[in-house]
C-alpha cells in the first residue's frame, strides 16, 4: 500500500476496489433489501456457538437467525467458514502512516496526502475484519469518516477523539475548557496523556487535579474519557477520578488492577502488536523524536514486563479488559495479532479473546445496541474466517469475507476451474479466461 501504481495514489486503488465490489454486490445492497447468509459455524461474540445456521438481513440489520433448511437458497454460502461479529479495535491511530520516503513521519505532506495515507490504513483495517475502530485521534479522522460514510472509500466505522491533551502547564479550569472545545468540535471521546511515553520511562505527567478535571468534565458532557497512563500513580489517579478507561498501564501493581475493577474502569493494555511493530520497523522509526536507542531499549524491556502485568490482570475477576492495539504506521491490518498473542503467549482462552474484540469492546464504546455481536436487531457486521478460532486462534487472520452494515466490503476470492484439459495441456496462445466470482 505504500507504492503507487502507474502514478496513481494508493487511495485511488482503494476507491476503485470499493467501486468494483459495490458493483458486484449492488443487487443486495439496497436499504431495504433482504439478504441471507449461511454459516457453517457462528461464534456470536457473547459466548454462544451455533452450527449450520442462516442469518437473514434486512437493510443494514440482522432480522433473524435460524437453522439452515436443507436445499434452501441463500445469498452467500459461507458453510465452509466460521462467522463472527465484525471485530472492534478500541485504540488505533488511523492516520499514522509511513511517508513517501518510507519513514514514520509526514512532514511536508498536504492535507490530501495525509488523508490518502489514512484511507489506505482504513482499507487494510476493514479487510482484516475490523469493522469498527476508535482512533486516538487527529483532525483528519473527521474527513476520513466522511469519505467512508459517503462510499468514496472502504473502511471501518470510526469513533475518534480528534486529538489529545498533554499540556502540564494548564490549570484544571483550562483543562475543562479544552474538553468543552473538543466536544464542540465533534469529538466522540476525550483522550489525555497522564504519563510519559514508555520510551521515556512512563512517569506521571499530568497532576491528579488535571486528570480529575478532564474526566469529570467529559462525564458532565456525556462523553467518555480515555487515559494514557503507564505509571501506577497515574492509573490510580485516573480510576479515582472516574475516568472511563485507562490504556497501557504497564507499571500497575495489583492494587491498581483491583481499584479499576472496583471503579468499573475499562482497562486496555497493549501487549501483542504495538511494541513488536516498532521493533520490526525500527529503521523506519529510529531517529524520530523519542524513537532513539534508549527508547527502543525501554520498549524491548517492556515486552516481558507488560506480559507479566497482563497475566496478573486476567486473575482479577470482574476487571473489564479490552484488546486495543495502539496501531500506528506498519501495524494497520495486523490488528488481530493483539488477541492472538494473548491466547498463544499470555494464556487467555480463545472465547475470552474474541469477546475482547467484539461484545466487550462494543460496551466500552457504548455501542452494544448496535455492534459487537451476531444478534437480531444489531448491525449486520459479519466476518468469515477460514478455520475455527476456538481451536486455532490464528484463524482470525484468515479473513475471507467481511460485511459492514449489510454491505459486502470483502467477498470470497474468485474460484477458477481448468476446462478442457485435453485441449490446453500442451500450452496455447489463446488469451481467454473464465472465472466464477459468485459461486
Amino acid at each position: 500500500h505504500d507504492q503507487s501504481l502507474n502514478g496513481e495514489h494508493p487511495m485511488t486503488r482503494s476507491i476503485c476496489l470499493a467501486g468494483l465490489t459495490l458493483a458486484l454486490f449492488a443487487a443486495n445492497a439496497g436499504p431495504q433489501s433482504v439478504v441471507t447468509v449461511r454459516a457453517g459455524k457462528i461464534i456470536d461474540g457473547r459466548g454462544v456457538v451455533r452450527t449450520n445456521t442462516v442469518i437473514t438481513i434486512r437493510g443494514s440489520r440482522i432480522e433473524k437467525i435460524a437453522p439452515y433448511a436443507a436445499g434452501s437458497k441463500v445469498t452467500y454460502d459461507l458453510s465452509k467458514y466460521t462467522l463472527l461479529p465484525g471485530f472492534i479495535d478500541t485504540h488505533v491511530h488511523i492516520d499514522s502512516h509511513f511517508g513517501a520516503d518510507g519513514r514514520a513521519e509526514n512532514r511536508g505532506e498536504t492535507p490530501a496526502q495525509r488523508l490518502h495515507g489514512a484511507a489506505d490504513n482504513a482499507y487494510a483495517t476493514i479487510a482484516a475484519g475490523f469493522t469498527t475502530v476508535q482512533s486516538m485521534g487527529a483532525p483528519v479522522d473527521a474527513d476520513l469518516r466522511k469519505l467512508i460514510e459517503s462510499g468514496d472509500a472502504f473502511g471501518p466505522r470510526i469513533i475518534t477523539s480528534l486529538g489529545s491533551f498533554s499540556d502540564t502547564g494548564k490549570s484544571p479550569e483550562q483543562v475543562r475548557e479544552w474538553v468543552r472545545t473538543q466536544v464542540a468540535k465533534g469529538a466522540d471521546l476525550i483522550k489525555i496523556f497522564a504519563s510519559k511515553s514508555i520510551r521515556e520511562g512512563g512517569g506521571q505527567t499530568l497532576s491528579d487535579a488535571q486528570i480529575q478535571a478532564a474526566c469529570s468534565e467529559a462525564k458532565a458532557l456525556g462523553t467518555r474519557s480515555w487515559v494514557h497512563a503507564h505509571a501506577a500513580s497515574a492509573v490510580r489517579a485516573a480510576a479515582l477520578a472516574g475516568c472511563w478507561a485507562v490504556t497501557h498501564g504497564s507499571q500497575v501493581t495489583d492494587a491498581e488492577l483491583v481499584l479499576m475493577k472496583e471503579r468499573g474502569t475499562y482497562f486496555e493494555p497493549n501487549i501483542g502488536l504495538v511494541t513488536q511493530n516498532y521493533i520490526e520497523n525500527k529503521s523506519r522509526y529510529l531517529g524520530i523524536g523519542n524513537y532513539d536507542e534508549a527508547g527502543f531499549k525501554f520498549m524491548e524491556d517492556g515486552i516481558p514486563m507488560k506480559l507479566e502485568m497482563f497475566r496478573r490482570a486476567t486473575k482479577v475477576p470482574g476487571l473489564k479488559l479490552l484488546a486495543g492495539t495502539d496501531a500506528t504506521a506498519g501495524a494497520h491490518g495486523q490488528n488481530a495479532r493483539e488477541v492472538i498473542y494473548r491466547v498463544k503467549v499470555a494464556g487467555l482462552t480463545p472465547m475470552e479473546a474474541i469477546a475482547e474484540i467484539t461484545s466487550r469492546a462494543a460496551e466500552s464504546l457504548q455501542l452494544q445496541d448496535k455492534v459487537g455481536a451476531i444478534a437480531a436487531g444489531l448491525e449486520s457486521d459479519l466476518v468469515a474466517v477460514e478455520g475455527d478460532p476456538l481451536k486455532d486462534i490464528e484463524a482470525l487472520r484468515r479473513v475471507a469475507f467481511v460485511m459492514k452494515g449489510g454491505a459486502v466490503v470483502k467477498g470470497l476470492s474468485p474460484t477458477f476451474e481448468r476446462l478442457q484439459p485435453e485441449l490446453f495441456a500442451g500450452g496455447t496462445a489463446l488469451v481467454n479466461a473464465f472465472a466464477d466470482y459468485d459461486g
